[in-house]
């Protein structure tokens, strides 16, 4: 018998080269512009440093990956905003991780 994991594992992609020009325009056009694109460009000016000393793209990768999750996840907080739910009665993580110690 032999041990197979229970979930598949999660394999990062490289994204097409001119997925951050697309995801900047996709930025510039949202509502969140103000915010969402000097946020984004700190960012990716980050990674863009980070790889020129260590001549990796993982930074530059995880970046528009993590701003494609945001664009993409967009819709659904600003319907859960919306809808008025109520979620003062959360349990901050910090808290649980202390009472754990």
């Amino acid at each position: 018998m032999s041990a197979q994991p229970d979930h598949a594992p999660v394999i990062p992609y490289d994204p097409a080269p001119g997925a951050p020009a697309e995801l900047l325009a996709q930025l510039r056009a949202d509502a969140r512009a103000d915010s969402w694109v000097p946020a984004f460009e700190r960012e990716w000016a980050e990674a863009l440093e980070e790889s020129r000393r260590t001549f990796s793209l993982g930074g530059l990768h995880e970046v528009v990956q993590v701003w494609q999750g945001r664009v993409a996840s967009a819709p659904a907080v600003d319907a859960f905003v919306a809808s008025g739910y109520d979620d003062s009665e959360f349990i901050d993580m910090a808290e649980l991780r202390g009472r754990c110690r």
